[in-house]
């Protein structure tokens, strides 16, 4: 058994304690000093316990063989603690006590690596070569460890049978057994070799730091450190570039300077050569399967190149101490490398170059694409996402001219004049862009076709379609598709992205009209539901789509809780307007009555990444989504762009605005 003993409380550093319940799903966040750990406790027939780190994105966990659906109880002791490996090299995590609703268990497999070696093994129950763990019994304990590949300190791992007794059989699983006549009590101590990470006080991140909701106050606490935020936890605990800017953008008015730099340089720092943001950072065990003695980076994803600018303007534009702190920002040079203002010009000549292409000749083909092979690119980035499209509509109709909005503005501030020469006529490019590309993503129905896709589609997904058909106009529908295809014939499918437009455009007063009229129907003649706004819906689509946009899908008809706060930002930033007439200001204002409610009814799961929903007693009912299957999706209980409700609030709430547009 590991030789072990419990961290002291520093005064200075507050231990940072917190749970979250979702379905049969109990996650336990910890931080202490060098410890950050979150355990997860699956229940169930397949019962599961993990421990992540976000140091080096790394994972212990157990599989239990399926069988009679067993309940873990809470913790009722969990610490942060410091242990050695067998060379005598420190590791530290955290030792916990728990009861089982039952008098035995056994271990189906034990993995200790990198977390995206349990997300894969998560999938296909499938392990990198050498990914091996030395395992030694005891009459009532087992401790499974192993050294890193490149043989730095690495991960382990003990599970005892308080009072009980461990038991192998002739295939090699291994049993706990509780004491004749006892439930089994288990104690559980999981360590990590990895160099710990350096987190951010509460201080340090918000200008009020006791801010509510307390949820998303803790969860926003775990994700930060000095030199990233983490996406997610567990499956995302390290970099992830789109991640960074959205909740970046939205956390804005209530972020200390300090804290929105810090994420605004962990951005340029993992530029690649010609200007990409990076989208996700192989670091730990995984980069070394990989081939990287180092962290590496994955620039498949084209979003968040053009999302940089809109973040960089608004923070530089808009942040209350003024131009001189964003020159002093843009000047520094970390490391001695390239100053913080030079990394940016490499992200803007890249946007201009992908831009100049369509305004010079706007057609399908000038549009900015998926990168060649790739199945993603957005946000919307699994296998299915945009329904096999590969020209986005969030990239083209709206990152890309806020992008060269940005750039424009930035320019004209004059913070740029360091490192570039010039705007590349960006406002010129940005009004092709604004013109041309939206009407490409149009998608219309007849009163009488919509009225049969939805009576099909609930029917489908077994809701109850009065509301729905009661809401469709007798005129003809439209909105925007997803994406389009390589051909440019649009993939008609219904989606949350017009928060995007809200957000960092000024669109036109029809347009948001239109746009809202559509999305804010219930579904499935719109997105909205009892339990939230959904980011799909495909009823307008043919019978082989469907079925990749349903409630079980990822990017389905299910709920992303950042997207409902980003069309709520959204909304409340066009009421700010002054040219819009009095019609789309009641449209506004409507939607934002039908939102805010689902959001303040949906704040059980509201600090997760996202849920999904069953129809029963006449009305939809929230659920976690995929928290009872294998599935490698599911959701993450604390996810960053999920606590944006730190600074996106309500109409009538005491919330300072972000002027994320940056138009004329």
């Amino acid at each position: 058994m590991e030789q072990i003993s419990p961290l002291q409380e520093d005064a200075n550093t507050p231990v940072l304690r917190f749970s979250i319940t979702e379905d049969q799903v109990n996650n336990e966040f910890l931080r202490q000093g060098p410890v950050a750990a979150h355990l997860l406790q699956s229940s169930g027939a397949a019962p599961r316990l993990l421990v992540a780190f976000p140091a080096g994105n790394s994972a212990v966990g157990l599989w239990c063989v399926p069988g009679t659906p067993l309940q873990w109880a809470s913790p009722q002791l969990m610490r942060a603690v410091r242990g050695v490996d067998a060379k005598g090299r420190e590791l530290f995590g955290i030792e916990t006590e728990f009861d089982v609703d039952g008098a035995e268990l056994t271990i189906e497999a034990a993995v200790l690596s990198s977390a995206r070696v349990l997300r894969v093994y998560q999938f296909n129950a499938r392990l990198p070569a050498g990914v091996n763990n030395q395992v030694a019994f005891s009459a009532d304990h087992v401790d499974w460890s192993r050294q890193r590949l490149d043989g730095q300190p690495g991960y382990a791992l003990t599970l005892q049978a308080l009072g009980g007794r461990v038991d192998t059989d002739r295939c090699g699983r291994i049993s706990f057994h509780a004491a004749p006549g006892q439930r089994l009590r288990l104690r559980l101590v999981a360590l990590c070799g990895e160099p710990p990470l350096r987190p951010m006080s509460l201080e340090r991140l918000l200008r009020q730091p006791e801010a509510v909701p307390l949820r998303a106050r803790q969860s926003l606490a775990f994700l930060s450190y000095e030199d990233k935020l983490l996406a997610g936890s567990w499956r995302f605990n390290t970099y992830f570039g789109r991640d960074t800017l959205m909740a970046l953008l939205l956390l804005m008015p209530a972020l200390t300077a300090e804290a929105v730099e810090s994420g605004l340089a962990a951005v340029l720092a993992r530029l690649s050569e010609h200007g990409d943001v990076a989208h996700e950072e192989d670091i730990g065990e995984w980069a070394i399967l990989h081939g990287g003695a180092g962290a590496v980076y994955d620039y498949k994803m084209v979003d968040d190149d053009f999302m940089l600018a809109p973040v960089m303007a608004a923070y530089l534009l808009g942040q209350p101490e003024g131009h001189a702190r964003g020159a002093a920002f843009l000047a520094h040079a970390p490391h001695a490398g390239p100053s913080h203002g030079a990394a940016l010009a490499r992200n803007l000549r890249h946007v201009l170059r992908g831009a100049a292409a369509f305004a010079r000749r706007p057609a399908i083909d000038t549009l900015i694409h998926l990168k060649p092979g790739q199945q993603t690119g957005d946000w919307r980035d699994s296998a299915d996402g945009l329904g096999g499209g590969t020209i986005s509509y969030n990239v083209n109709a709206v990152l890309v001219p806020a992008a060269l909005r940005a750039i424009d503005a930035l320019f004209k501030s004059g913070l740029l004049a360091p490192y570039m020469a010039g705007a590349g006529g960006a406002a010129e490019l940005a009004q092709v862009w604004e013109e041309r590309v939206p009407a490409l993503f149009h998608v219309s129905r007849s009163a009488e076709q919509a009225r049969q896709a939805v009576r099909g589609h609930a029917a489908e997904t077994e809701i109850a379609p009065a509301a729905a058909l009661a809401s469709l106009p007798d005129a003809a529908l439209a909105f925007h598709a997803i994406a389009l295809d390589d051909a440019g014939q649009p993939i008609p499918v219904m989606h949350s992205d017009l928060g995007f437009a809200l957000m960092l455009q000024e669109p036109p007063a029809a347009m948001i009209e239109r746009e809202l009229g559509a999305i804010m129907r219930p579904f499935p003649a719109g997105l909205m539901t009892e339990v939230g706004m959904l980011v799909a819906n495909a009823a307008y689509a043919d019978a082989a789509l469907r079925p990749l946009f349903g409630p079980d899908r990822y990017h389905g008809a299910v709920v992303w809780s950042w997207q409902q706060a980003l069309l709520a930002a959204g909304l409340a930033r066009q009421r700010r307007r002054h040219d819009l007439p009095a019609s789309t200001h009641a449209v506004l204002a409507a939607a934002e009555t039908t939102l805010w409610p689902t959001i303040h009814a949906t704040q059980a799961l509201g600090n997760s990444e996202l849920w999904a929903w069953r129809w029963r007693d006449g009305a939809c009912h929230m659920k976690a989504f995929r928290s009872d299957s294998a599935g490698a999706d599911e959701s993450n209980a604390a996810q960053l762009w999920s606590t944006v409700y730190l600074a996106v609030k309500p109409p009538g709430a005491d919330a300072p605005a972000v002027n994320a547009s940056v138009g004329d």
